[in-house]
Protein backbone atom coordinates (compact mmCIF):
# COMPACT_ATOMS: atom_id res chain seq x y z
CA UNK A 1 0.00 0.00 0.00
CA UNK A 2 1.33 3.10 -0.84
CA UNK A 3 1.78 6.64 1.74
CA UNK A 4 -1.43 8.86 1.07
CA UNK A 5 0.02 11.75 0.19
CA UNK A 6 1.80 9.79 -2.98
CA UNK A 7 -0.59 10.64 -5.67
CA UNK A 8 -0.71 14.00 -4.34
CA UNK A 9 3.39 13.72 -4.98
CA UNK A 10 2.85 12.21 -8.30
CA UNK A 11 0.31 14.70 -9.51
CA UNK A 12 2.72 17.70 -8.55
CA UNK A 13 5.90 15.98 -10.63
CA UNK A 14 3.89 15.27 -13.36
CA UNK A 15 2.54 18.78 -13.36
CA UNK A 16 6.20 19.76 -13.25
CA UNK A 17 7.10 17.31 -16.28
CA UNK A 18 4.34 19.07 -18.68
CA UNK A 19 5.78 22.38 -17.68
CA UNK A 20 9.11 21.73 -18.66
CA UNK A 21 7.72 19.15 -21.58
CA UNK A 22 9.74 16.47 -20.45
CA UNK A 23 9.09 12.97 -20.23
CA UNK A 24 9.92 10.02 -18.24
CA UNK A 25 10.73 6.26 -17.45
CA UNK A 26 11.12 3.83 -14.83
CA UNK A 27 13.53 0.89 -14.08
CA UNK A 28 12.49 -1.26 -11.42
CA UNK A 29 13.31 -4.06 -9.24
CA UNK A 30 12.43 -3.97 -5.91
CA UNK A 31 9.40 -2.15 -6.58
CA UNK A 32 8.13 -4.03 -8.85
CA UNK A 33 6.13 -1.25 -10.86
CA UNK A 34 4.96 0.57 -8.24
CA UNK A 35 6.67 3.75 -9.30
CA UNK A 36 5.30 3.76 -12.88
CA UNK A 37 1.01 2.58 -11.03
CA UNK A 38 1.81 5.29 -8.78
CA UNK A 39 2.30 7.63 -11.78
CA UNK A 40 0.36 6.15 -14.41
CA UNK A 41 -2.62 6.38 -11.91
CA UNK A 42 -3.25 9.81 -12.16
CA UNK A 43 -5.26 11.26 -15.01
CA UNK A 44 -2.76 13.01 -18.15
CA UNK A 45 0.09 10.88 -17.22
CA UNK A 46 0.72 9.72 -20.86
CA UNK A 47 2.00 13.16 -21.96
CA UNK A 48 5.06 12.72 -20.13
CA UNK A 49 5.81 9.19 -19.15
CA UNK A 50 6.74 6.87 -21.58
CA UNK A 51 7.16 3.76 -19.86
CA UNK A 52 8.93 1.39 -17.61
CA UNK A 53 10.86 -1.51 -17.08
CA UNK A 54 10.23 -4.08 -14.22
CA UNK A 55 14.03 -6.07 -14.23
CA UNK A 56 13.56 -8.18 -10.78
CA UNK A 57 16.13 -10.84 -12.17
CA UNK A 58 19.87 -10.11 -12.62
CA UNK A 59 19.14 -11.25 -15.95
CA UNK A 60 16.28 -8.81 -17.00
CA UNK A 61 18.76 -6.08 -15.39
CA UNK A 62 21.28 -7.26 -18.21
CA UNK A 63 18.77 -8.59 -21.36
CA UNK A 64 16.20 -4.57 -21.31
CA UNK A 65 18.81 -2.36 -19.34
CA UNK A 66 22.21 -3.56 -20.77
CA UNK A 67 23.64 -3.59 -16.92
CA UNK A 68 26.94 -5.61 -17.33
CA UNK A 69 27.02 -9.42 -15.52
CA UNK A 70 30.66 -8.51 -14.47
CA UNK A 71 29.53 -5.50 -12.73
CA UNK A 72 26.36 -7.53 -10.96
CA UNK A 73 29.14 -10.40 -10.16
CA UNK A 74 31.26 -8.08 -9.12
CA UNK A 75 29.18 -5.66 -6.20
CA UNK A 76 25.54 -7.61 -6.67
CA UNK A 77 22.55 -6.06 -7.80
CA UNK A 78 22.02 -3.96 -5.03
CA UNK A 79 24.51 -1.40 -5.15
CA UNK A 80 25.05 1.74 -6.14
CA UNK A 81 26.55 1.07 -9.44
CA UNK A 82 23.86 -1.13 -10.58
CA UNK A 83 21.25 1.63 -9.70
CA UNK A 84 23.23 4.41 -11.54
CA UNK A 85 23.53 1.27 -14.88
CA UNK A 86 19.47 0.75 -14.98
CA UNK A 87 18.52 4.57 -14.97
CA UNK A 88 21.53 5.30 -17.44
CA UNK A 89 19.64 1.83 -19.63
CA UNK A 90 16.30 3.14 -19.08
CA UNK A 91 17.14 6.19 -20.27
CA UNK A 92 18.81 5.39 -23.58
CA UNK A 93 16.57 2.19 -24.33
CA UNK A 94 13.34 4.70 -23.34
CA UNK A 95 14.22 7.81 -25.03
CA UNK A 96 12.92 9.83 -22.04
CA UNK A 97 14.40 12.60 -20.60
CA UNK A 98 14.70 11.28 -16.96
CA UNK A 99 14.54 7.62 -15.70
CA UNK A 100 14.55 6.57 -12.48
CA UNK A 101 15.64 3.70 -10.89
CA UNK A 102 15.42 1.34 -7.60
CA UNK A 103 16.98 -1.58 -6.45
CA UNK A 104 16.93 -3.23 -3.02
CA UNK A 105 16.11 -5.72 -0.49
CA UNK A 106 12.11 -5.07 0.31
CA UNK A 107 11.93 -8.45 2.73
CA UNK A 108 11.57 -10.09 4.66
CA UNK A 109 14.76 -12.22 3.57
CA UNK A 110 17.10 -11.58 1.36
CA UNK A 111 19.81 -9.82 3.51
CA UNK A 112 23.13 -10.24 2.99
CA UNK A 113 26.38 -8.60 5.40
CA UNK A 114 26.29 -5.48 4.41
CA UNK A 115 23.13 -5.27 2.88
CA UNK A 116 20.71 -5.07 5.16
CA UNK A 117 16.79 -5.99 4.45
CA UNK A 118 15.42 -2.41 3.78
CA UNK A 119 18.32 -1.35 2.18
CA UNK A 120 17.53 0.13 -1.13
CA UNK A 121 19.77 1.87 -4.21
CA UNK A 122 18.15 4.77 -6.40
CA UNK A 123 19.02 6.62 -8.91
CA UNK A 124 17.68 9.45 -11.43
CA UNK A 125 19.67 9.95 -14.75
CA UNK A 126 18.92 13.03 -16.82
CA UNK A 127 19.21 13.05 -20.69
CA UNK A 128 22.00 15.60 -21.02
CA UNK A 129 23.31 15.59 -17.43
CA UNK A 130 24.48 14.08 -14.24
CA UNK A 131 23.00 10.56 -12.93
CA UNK A 132 22.38 11.32 -9.10
CA UNK A 133 22.03 8.52 -6.35
CA UNK A 134 20.25 7.87 -3.32
CA UNK A 135 20.74 4.94 -1.08
CA UNK A 136 18.76 4.46 2.04
CA UNK A 137 17.98 1.75 4.45
CA UNK A 138 13.60 1.49 5.50
CA UNK A 139 12.31 0.40 8.29
CA UNK A 140 9.15 -1.61 8.07
CA UNK A 141 7.73 -4.77 6.30
CA UNK A 142 7.97 -5.41 2.81
CA UNK A 143 5.48 -3.14 1.93
CA UNK A 144 6.48 -0.21 3.71
CA UNK A 145 9.81 -0.32 1.92
CA UNK A 146 8.71 -0.51 -1.55
CA UNK A 147 6.33 2.51 -0.34
CA UNK A 148 9.24 4.61 1.29
CA UNK A 149 11.06 3.48 -1.99
CA UNK A 150 8.29 4.68 -4.42
CA UNK A 151 8.16 8.19 -2.41
CA UNK A 152 12.29 8.89 -2.57
CA UNK A 153 12.31 8.25 -6.07
CA UNK A 154 9.69 11.09 -6.48
CA UNK A 155 12.10 13.19 -4.79
CA UNK A 156 14.91 12.10 -6.44
CA UNK A 157 12.97 12.74 -10.04
CA UNK A 158 12.25 16.31 -8.59
CA UNK A 159 15.99 16.44 -8.12
CA UNK A 160 16.98 15.51 -11.43
CA UNK A 161 14.42 18.33 -13.01
CA UNK A 162 16.11 20.97 -10.91
CA UNK A 163 19.75 19.81 -11.56
CA UNK A 164 19.15 19.46 -15.30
Amino acid sequence: MLHPHTQNDCAALLEALRAQNLTIATAESCTGGLIAAALTAIAGSSSSVLGGFVVYSNAMKTAQLGVPEAVLAAVGAVSEPVARLMAEGALARSGADIALSCTGIAGPGGATPGKPVGLVHMAAARRGGQTIHLARVFAGDRAEVRAATVDAVLGLARQAMVAG
